[in-house]
C-alpha cells in the first residue's frame, strides 16, 4: 500500500509541472489575445460626408474601403450636438447630465433678450475623479496614447496625461484652428499620423489604446495644395461641391489610409480593433441632406455619424447594422474586448456593442437620450428656430421612433397639460421620415405618451438638471413638471 501512495505522489509531482505551463500558456495566450485598440476620431465630419454613404464630389477611398473590411453603423450617434461635450461623452462613457459638459465654453450663446430660460452652467471639461476610458484600459495593461484634439480642460477639466494617457501629442497646439503655413501638413493630419504609428510600433509587443483625435475637418478649412487642385478641377456635385472641404477631407482620408497601412506592415492588422466616427454632425459649409440640420442642432444631420468598426476574425467584413448605438457605447465596448470589468464606482451609461460586432446577440435597452439645457446662436438649415441652432432640448431614440422635448415650451406653456398648442413636443418616425420632416406629436398620441414618459423617467433617474425660468414665477420648475405628468396620466 506504502509503495502504491508513493507511486502516486511521483505522478502528481510529475504532473505538476505540466499543469502548471499549461495554466501558463493559457494566460499568456488570453493576454496575447486582447486586440489593440485604435479609435480614429474625426472633427466635424458629417455622415453624409464619406463615399460609402453616397457623396456626390468628395472622395474618401480610405474610410469606404474599411467600411468594406468591417461593419457600419448606418444609425450610430455623437454624444452631442458639437465637440467638447460629445467627447466628454466617449471619454467617460456618460451622458451629459452625468459630466455636465454640455458645450463648447458656455450654454448661453446667443442674444439673452431671446432666451427665455436660464441655462444650467457649462462644465469645460472633465474631473480627475471622472475614471475615463483611458484610465480603465491603462489599469487593464494597454499602453495609451492621445494623438490630437482633447478639448476637456480648462478650469473645471484637466490634462489628458492627468486623465489616463501614456503619451499625448498635439501639433496645433494651443490653437487648433489657427492656420498654419504648413502647406504640406497643414491640418496636422500626417504629424498626428507620424506620431501614432511611431506609439504603436514601440508597443507592438503589449496591448496599445491609441486615440487618434483628429482636427479636420474643422475650420478653418486647409489642404495640401495638390488635393486642393484636385477638387478645383472637378466637375461639382449636386450636393456637394466646396473643393476645399474635399480637399481637406481628402487629406484626412489619406491620414486614415497611412495608419492602416502601417497596421498592415507590422502584422497588427489582424489583431486590432480600428473603429472610425465623428464628434458630431457636418457644418453648414456641407449639406447633409436628407437629414435636417448641423452641427450644433438635435435634428438628425447635427448628431448622426459615420462610424465603422473593424475586427478582423470577429466582425464579418462587408456587413451593416441598423441599429442605434451612441457613442458612450464604445467605453464598454472597449472594456469587453480588453476582457477587463468596470472600475468600483464607475456609472457607465452605454452597452457594448460586442454581441452586434460578432453576431451573437442583440442590446438589451430599447433607448439611447441627449440633454443639452442651453442655448446655442447661429440658426441651421431647416431648424426650428430662426435665432438658434438650438434651445435647451432633450431627445430620445427609441426604436424606430425619437422624440424631442424643448424645454421653455414644457416648463413656461402649460407643459403635458397644453401639449396640442405649445409645440413642446415633436415626434418623428426615424424609418420613414428620416429628414424629420412630418412631426406625429399631434396624431400619434400614444406613442408621443410613451416616449415622453420614458424620457421623463430617464430625467429623473440621471437628475438631469432643467433650466429655470428667468421670471421664476412662471417656471413650474421640476418638481411642478412632475406633478404635472402624475395628473395626466
Amino acid at each position: 500500500m506504502t509503495s502504491q501512495i508513493a507511486i502516486a505522489m511521483k505522478r502528481i509531482l510529475v504532473l505538476i509541472p505540466i499543469f502548471l505551463f499549461i495554466i501558463s500558456v493559457s494566460a499568456q495566450t488570453r493576454k496575447e489575445q486582447r486586440p489593440n485598440i485604435v479609435l480614429i476620431f474625426a472633427d466635424d465630419l458629417g455622415w453624409r460626408d464619406v463615399g460609402y454613404q453616397g457623396t456626390d464630389f468628395y472622395e474618401t477611398p480610405n474610410i469606404d474601403r474599411l467600411a468594406k473590411d468591417g461593419m457600419v453603423f448606418t444609425q450610430a450617434y455623437a454624444g452631442a450636438g458639437n465637440c467638447a461635450p460629445s467627447r466628454a461623452c466617449l471619454l467617460s462613457g456618460q451622458y451629459t447630465p452625468r459630466h455636465g459638459v454640455y458645450a463648447v465654453d458656455s450654454t448661453e450663446r446667443g442674444p439673452k433678450n431671446l432666451m427665455r430660460l436660464v441655462p444650467i452652467r457649462n462644465k469645460s471639461g472633465l474631473p480627475s475623479s471622472n475614471v475615463t476610458l483611458a484610465e480603465a484600459l491603462k489599469s487593464a495593461g494597454y499602453a495609451t496614447g492621445i494623438f490630437g484634439k482633447w478639448h476637456l480642460g480648462g478650469s473645471d477639466g484637466t490634462s489628458p496625461q492627468e486623465q489616463g494617457f501614456d503619451v499625448v501629442f498635439d501639433s496645433r497646439s494651443p490653437n487648433p484652428n489657427a492656420r498654419r503655413d504648413e502647406p504640406e501638413d497643414p491640418k496636422g493630419i500626417y504629424s498626428l499620423t507620424r506620431e501614432a504609428i511611431a506609439f504603436i510600433e514601440k508597443n507592438k509587443s503589449q496591448p496599445f489604446f491609441a486615440y487618434v483625435s483628429h482636427h479636420a475637418i474643422h475650420t478653418a478649412l486647409e489642404a495640401r495644395p495638390s488635393s486642393l487642385a484636385k477638387f478645383q478641377a472637378k466637375k461639382p456635385g449636386r450636393q456637394h461641391s466646396n473643393a476645399l472641404y474635399a480637399a481637406c477631407l481628402y487629406d484626412l482620408d489619406d491620414g486614415v489610409g497611412v495608419l492602416l497601412k502601417k497596421l498592415k506592415d507590422l502584422s497588427l492588422e489582424q489583431n486590432t480593433l480600428v473603429v472610425f466616427t465623428s464628434d458630431n454632425g457636418g457644418t453648414q459649409q456641407s449639406s447633409q441632406e436628407p437629414l435636417r440640420g448641423s452641427k450644433g442642432g438635435y435634428y438628425e444631420g447635427g448628431i448622426r455619424e459615420p462610424f465603422i468598426v473593424r475586427w478582423l476574425g470577429v466582425v464579418t467584413p462587408g456587413t451593416r447594422s441598423t441599429v442605434p448605438i451612441h457613442n458612450v457605447d464604445l467605453y464598454p465596448t472597449f472594456l469587453a474586448a480588453a476582457s477587463t470589468s468596470v472600475l468600483k464606482g464607475k456609472a457607465l451609461d452605454g452597452e457594448s456593442l460586442l454581441p452586434l460586432l460578432n453576431g451573437k446577440g442583440a442590446l438589451k435597452r430599447q433607448s439611447i437620450f441627449w440633454h443639452f439645457p442651453g442655448y446655442l446662436d447661429n440658426p441651421v438649415i431647416r431648424g426650428r428656430d430662426p435665432i438658434f441652432r438650438t434651445r435647451p432640448v432633450s431627445v430620445i431614440r427609441k426604436g424606430d421612433w425619437k422624440l424631442h422635448l424643448y424645454h421653455e415650451e414644457w416648463l413656461l406653456d402649460g407643459g403635458r397639460m397644453k401639449l396640442d398648442t405649445n409645440t413642446a413636443v415633436e415626434l418623428y418616425n426615424i424609418a420613414a421620415d428620416i429628414g424629420e420632416q412630418n412631426d406625429l406629436a399631434k396624431t400619434s398620441r400614444a406613442k408621443r405618451d410613451e416616449l415622453l414618459d420614458d424620457l421623463l423617467d430617464w430625467i429623473k433617474s440621471v437628475s438631469a438638471p432643467l433650466p429655470a425660468g428667468r421670471n421664476s414665477a412662471n417656471a413650474p420648475g421640476k418638481e411642478s413638471t412632475q406633478k404635472q405628468r402624475r395628473n395626466s396620466k
